[in-house]
């Protein structure tokens, strides 16, 4: 039976995913460092296994990993926090909490499994990232940034662990009507503005994600490495459509004469 692990599982995108595992026919992880919603998680996914640690940990994940009885086959790092803020007011201590778990946790716990993975001759790795690392967003704290150095660790993981069999990709979400996301989502009025603004229509769902995650992780994309796959709806890529401009332009014609 084919395996999965991903981090920060108890809730949100994480949940999510691992329940698609599990329909899918994945032994499942789920790894958190918030034991009481993981036991909840798990009663509610049938065989999920619940591995509590903290991502920033060496030696927890380490354990965690053990725990589970098996290299996964496919590892997925979802685990996050946000601590927004104008730059000017976000403190230090903020900037750092972000970094630690959002960045140093994805290194540790690729790391870990990519030694593991590369001593079987297989694996797959798949960081979850976020459109906020493609393009700036105001306040955003060390959010973005983070998600923006993890789409570059992602490459870099590919190019380095390649040879081992290993593949590492990452994905990044845009509106997603879910995880950390629900309160924005929960006031109809942000909910319509930002809908109005997907070029296909409606917000993202988790089950979007996750089903994208399972697709980078499986052998469907063997070819496919170092690669961030954008599951946005086109929002990212409709900058100048969400510009207003008179409609008088679209049938004028130039000539250079």
């Amino acid at each position: 039976m084919k395996s999965l692990i991903v981090t920060g599982g108890a809730s949100g995108l994480g949940r999510s995913i691992a329940q698609c595992a599990s329909l899918a026919g994945y032994r499942v992880g789920i790894l958190d460092v918030d034991s009481d919603a993981l036991e909840e998680c798990a009663s509610l996914i049938q065989g999920a296994i619940p591995l509590v640690a903290s991502v920033t940990s060496v030696d927890e994940v380490s354990a965690a990993v053990v725990e589970f009885g098996q290299i996964p086959d496919i590892w997925v790092n979802n685990a996050g926090i946000v601590r927004f803020a104008p730059l000017l007011e976000l403190s230090v201590d903020d900037w750092k909490a972000v970094i630690d778990v959002n960045l140093t946790g994805t290194f540790i716990c690729s790391t870990i499994v990519a030694e593991a993975m590369a001593q079987r001759g297989s694996g797959s790795i798949v960081n979850i990232t976020s459109i906020n690392g493609i393009s700036a967003g105001t306040n955003s704290g060390a959010y973005g940034a983070t998600k923006s150095a993890i789409s570059l660790l992602t490459q870099q993981m590919a190019l380095e662990w390649g040879k081992f069999g290993l593949r590492v990709n990452a994905l990044a979400p845009g509106l997603i009507d879910g995880g950390m996301s629900e309160p924005i989502y929960s006031d109809p009025q942000f909910r319509k503005l930002r809908t109005e603004k997907v070029p296909v229509g409606r917000l993202g769902t988790e089950e979007d994600v996750a089903e994208a995650v399972l697709f980078l992780g499986s052998e469907k994309a063997s070819y496919i490495t170092g690669h961030e796959l954008v599951v946005d709806g086109g929002i990212i890529n409709s900058i100048i459509a969400n510009l207003p401009r008179p409609s008088s332009v679209d049938s004028v014609g130039l000539d250079g004469e």
